[in-house]
């Protein structure tokens, strides 16, 4: 085979191949139209579907917006006003833990004082009431105890027995 043979041969492939490519390029071609006029009404079906809910989302967040920001000036206001009166109350309960513990301290210096006069009194009750009356019983018991002696002694010389004396002696 001449050379020219082989020229004409390998023109010929690369022609075929270049006619296969292009056939290719032309079938990707009209694949690629096709999947872009899909996207293109898959787009355009979305895009009316989304549009009037973000229309009514928008209007929504139009209309929640104030109330949402008056909602969280009126948290803002309460939480405000929550502080004063726990300050408020933090200062009555401590000006009141202060009276009570007050009140308590002279309460105590009351009681303290009552007991200590009572006691001061007990004790002067004993020193001028209990011991003369201590005094005037122990002189009391000495005088029956004598009269008591001198009883028996005249039953002794009447011819009493001992042994009734004895049992005076042990009640």
């Amino acid at each position: 085979m001449r050379m020219e043979t082989w020229v004409v041969i390998c023109v010929s492939v690369v022609a075929i191949a270049i006619v296969f490519q292009a056939a290719i390029l032309g079938v990707m071609f009209f694949q690629m139209r096709q999947t872009l006029a899909k996207f293109d009404r898959l787009f355009t079906d979305l895009h009316t579907r989304t549009l009037p809910i973000l229309a009514r989302t928008q209007l929504f967040l139009d209309d929640a917006q104030p109330k949402v920001s008056e909602l969280i000036a009126d948290a803002a206001h309460v939480v405000y006003l929550a502080r004063g009166q726990a300050q408020k109350m933090d200062r009555v309960l401590t000006d009141a833990s202060d009276r009570l513990r007050g009140q308590v301290v002279h309460a105590d210096r009351i009681v303290t004082g009552a007991l200590e006069t009572v006691e001061a009194a007990g004790t002067q009750f004993r020193q001028t009431m209990w011991r003369p009356i201590q005094k005037a019983s122990a002189v009391l018991t000495g005088l029956k105890v004598g009269l008591d002696f001198l009883k028996s002694r005249g039953r002794s010389q009447r011819g009493d027995d001992g042994v009734e004396r004895e049992e005076e002696l042990f009640i």
